[in-house]
């Protein structure tokens, strides 16, 4: 989490029912029919349109969602440890849970937005207590306020339903996204007492004017900071002894932690704890990759030994579940260094000491200027990006968003402009990261709330369900949209990974291409062009004969003199060998 000063400020403002939802997605889905005619296609000159596209984290739809705000898929889990406290707008849980993602996974709701990997908000054992600071009486529904690492919350579900939303996702050709916390515990309240010193410092409260003043400091007041680099040997926290006694596992967790120290010979120190507790959910259930919390906060030699075990743990489960394995991709681990840039290339600045990141391990950073690139027209925007992640940061990616759970000033904050917000977030080169509800205009202001409440209102699944009007756009259109500009990202490794080229200024098209190993893909898009019928020219994209399908308008074409023709009531055309 960052925050609305630049410094993760957003923990500062919550220290200092779901939607019944709807189980009909929109109409009329033009992929569908695509699908259709895709698969009933017979195979073309070229001999490569019906191969498997391989997933890419480079190209990856990022689906991130706060668990407690997307669905209520089982009430029962509402109330625990007594949260009953009256809280301000939007700071107590709502009701959202695993069972409501997993429900959501079911009825193909992810799948119909072409998502290839879902981040979810942290899933471990809360605060008891609230906060009662500037903001109003606060719990930790968000996910942040951690103090067990190794039990899921009840609020949030149960590890059997961890493990079926995993598989779940799987299933479906969906990776999973654990959000990491190594920064901090959950501040202390009545309820929950800070944990011993030599696991936390309670001070220096970080002032972000260097390294040291960004690392080795406490976030903000009340939220302890862990001494991840500490080499000082330590006890268990009595009162964490005493929790999984009394929940009858206490010598489990010590076996376990015995195995772990006696296997990898690391020091009792506190940052190889919650590295043992980390992977576990890796070793466990085959999560696919990482989402490191606070990033910058912490040295950064810590993400380089938390990914050798969390590699270790990803190819043991996979040697345990042969038959689950997706592919042969590494485990993934994408950064949130608040501050950073596609323009920062290989180093963040900390004003008096640069860090490659990516030097650690971390395959992606979130990528906090996209919102403003986003101002700038296509092929500024498009070809800015293809040049840095192909010279530069090659090997390496950024995740671009327009939203999320912590930004005050996201890109179209009322949803003016949904249709272009999408477009350049799920064509521009690099990952994206959907915010629940970009692809519904789920509102970012609400009435009574403060700061960061207003990002994480409620998923909009009543609107959905009415086909709402915001602003002139239904929901559904948008929705549409969203769907068939992630399928095309799904099917087409080369949108977010291959290098870009403009065709033609007016209308605006530009290519694709990527060659890695032995998959080749190649795509063309057209945007802001006439509707009815349009004549695309291919250049060198595509050979003369071959069958193309249009991804936005479910047609087929076929080459012919350099050119594909396309009738369609769209101003969009999304070209590529039919997969």
């Amino acid at each position: 989490m960052y925050s609305t000063n630049g410094q993760n400020g957003s923990r500062h403002e919550e220290i200092t029912g779901a939607g019944r939802g709807s189980a009909k997605l929109w109409q009329g889905f033009a992929l569908i029919a695509l699908m259709g005619l895709i698969s009933s296609t017979p195979a073309v000159s070229g001999g490569s349109g019906n191969e498997q596209s391989p997933f890419l984290w480079d190209n990856a739809n990022i689906y991130f969602l706060l668990t407690d705000r997307f669905f209520n898929g089982d009430p029962t889990n509402d109330l625990n440890f007594n949260r009953s406290c009256k809280t301000a707008v939007l700071r107590g849980f709502e009701g959202g849970d695993l069972n409501g993602v997993i429900r959501k996974l079911e009825e193909g709701y992810f799948t119909e937005l072409g998502v290839t990997a879902l981040w979810i908000t942290p899933f471990f054992e809360q605060d008891h207590g609230p906060t009662d600071e500037s903001t109003g009486v606060t719990y930790g529904y968000h996910g942040y306020w951690i103090q067990d690492w190794t039990r899921l919350d009840p609020n949030f579900g149960t590890e059997a339903e961890l493990q079926r939303l995993v598989e779940s996702a799987h299933s479906r050709g969906i990776r999973v996204v654990m959000d990491v916390v190594m920064n901090h515990t959950g501040p202390v309240t009545s309820l929950d007492p800070v944990w011993p010193r030599e696991w936390v410092r309670t001070r220096p409260v970080c002032t972000f004017k260097s390294y040291k003043t960004t690392v080795s400091c406490t976030l903000v007041k009340n939220l302890p900071d862990i001494r991840t680099g500490s080499d000082q040997p330590v006890e268990l926290p009595g009162r964490l002894l005493e929790k999984w006694a009394a929940e009858g596992r206490v010598d489990q967790e010590l076996a376990e932690l015995d195995a772990f120290f006696a296997r990898t010979g690391y020091p009792r120190v506190p940052r190889y704890y919650f590295i043992k507790w980390l992977t576990d959910y890796i070793r466990k259930y085959g999560i696919d990759g990482y989402r490191l919390d606070t990033a910058k906060h912490i040295e950064e030699q810590v993400w380089a030994e938390l990914l050798r075990e969390a590699r270790a743990a990803f190819l043991d489960w996979k040697g345990r579940h042969p038959d689950k394995v997706l592919d042969d991709n590494d485990f993934y681990m994408v950064g949130e260094v608040y501050g950073y840039g596609i323009s920062s290339g290989r180093n963040f600045s900390f004003g008096d000491r640069n860090v490659d990141f990516y030097a650690q391990g971390i395959h992606s950073l979130i990528n906090f200027e996209f919102k403003e690139d986003a101002k700038e027209d296509y092929e500024t925007l498009f070809s800015t990006y293809s040049g840095k992640l192909h010279q530069e940061l090659s090997g390496h990616g950024v995740l671009n968003y327009i939203s999320s759970h912590d930004d005050p000033d996201p890109f179209d904050k009322m949803r003016e402009r949904p249709m272009e917000a999408l477009t350049k977030l799920l064509l521009a080169p690099g990952a994206c990261q959907l915010y629940y509800g970009d692809e519904s205009c789920r509102v970012l202001t609400v009435p009574g709330a403060s700061g960061d409440a207003n990002l994480r209102s409620m998923m909009n699944w009543e609107e959905i369900e009415s086909d709402v009007v915001r602003n002139g756009f239904p929901v559904s259109k948008v929705m549409e949209h969203a769907g068939k500009l992630g399928s095309f990202r799904r099917a087409h490794p080369a949108l977010g990974a291959g290098i870009h080229r403009m065709i033609s200024s007016s209308p605006y098209v530009f290519s694709r291409t990527l060659v890695r190993d032995d998959f080749e893909d190649r795509i063309i898009v057209g945007l802001d062009l006439e509707t009815g019928t349009k004549t695309i020219g291919v250049d060198t994209m595509f050979v003369e004969g071959e069958w193309v399908c249009d991804y936005y308008s479910g047609e087929m074409a076929r080459v012919h003199h350099g050119s594909v023709t396309v009738t369609s009531d769209d101003s969009i055309v999304l070209l590529g060998l039919c997969r």
